[in-house]
C-alpha cells in the first residue's frame, strides 16, 4: 500500500485504531498489569508501548527530530484509566503532528532510530504494522484470561467457515 495523501492515511490510520480501541475496552481494569510471564510485557505496558512509540519514535521522525522513545513502564501511566488517557494524549498529538504534512512531505525522507533513510510514507505504514502487531498481542493476552474479546471483522474463523461454500 502506497500512501498518497495525508488525509486518506488519517482516515485509513483512525479505522486501525478503533479496531485497537475496541480490544482495550475489554481490558478488565483488574488485569491491566497482567503478564504471561515474569519480565515480559504487561497489557498495560503493551498499551503504553503502543502509544508512546506512536507519538515518540514516528512522531518524532516524521518531524524531523530524533526518537525520543521514553519506555512504556508504569512511570508514564499507571492504572487503567491512567494508561488509556496515555494512549488517547499520544494519538492526539501524533494526528496533530500528521495533519501539519502536506501530501508532498510523505515523500521526503526521515531518519529511522537507526539511522536509516525512509520515505515518511513508508515509515508511516511501519507505524500502522506496529500497533497491529501489539493489538494481536493483547488478544493473545486477553484470551490467556479467557476474557471475550471483539471480533476484529465482525465473524468469527468458524462463522466464516460455516458461511463459505464447500469444495
Amino acid at each position: 500500500m502506497e500512501i498518497k495523501t495525508v488525509q486518506s492515511f488519517i482516515d485509513y490510520y483512525e479505522k486501525i485504531r478503533e479496531r485497537t480501541n475496541r480490544i482495550i475496552e475489554v481490558v478488565p481494569p483488574e488485569h491491566i498489569d497482567f503478564s504471561y510471564k515474569p519480565g515480559k510485557f504487561t497489557i498495560g505496558d503493551q498499551i503504553r508501548h503502543i502509544a508512546a512509540i506512536e507519538r515518540y519514535m514516528y512522531g518524532e521522525t516524521i518531524s524531523g527530530r530524533k526518537s525520543a522513545y521514553p519506555g512504556c513502564g508504569k512511570d508514564i501511566a499507571d492504572g487503567y484509566g491512567d494508561t488509556v488517557k496515555f494512549f488517547n494524549e499520544m494519538h492526539r498529538q501524533t494526528l496533530e503532528i500528521i495533519t501539519g504534512l502536506s501530501d508532498e512531505d510523505l515523500t521526503r525522507k526521515c531518519l529511522t532510530p537507526a539511522n536509516h533513510e525512509i520515505s515518511v510514507w513508508k515509515w508511516l505504514r511501519a507505524m500502522i504494522e506496529h500497533e497491529i502487531h501489539h493489538r494481536a498481542e493483547l488478544y493473545i493476552y486477553l484470551n490467556l484470561l479467557d476474557v471475550k474479546t471483539p471480533q476484529i471483522y465482525g465473524f468469527s474463523a468458524e462463522e466464516v467457515q460455516d458461511m463459505s461454500v464447500k469444495l
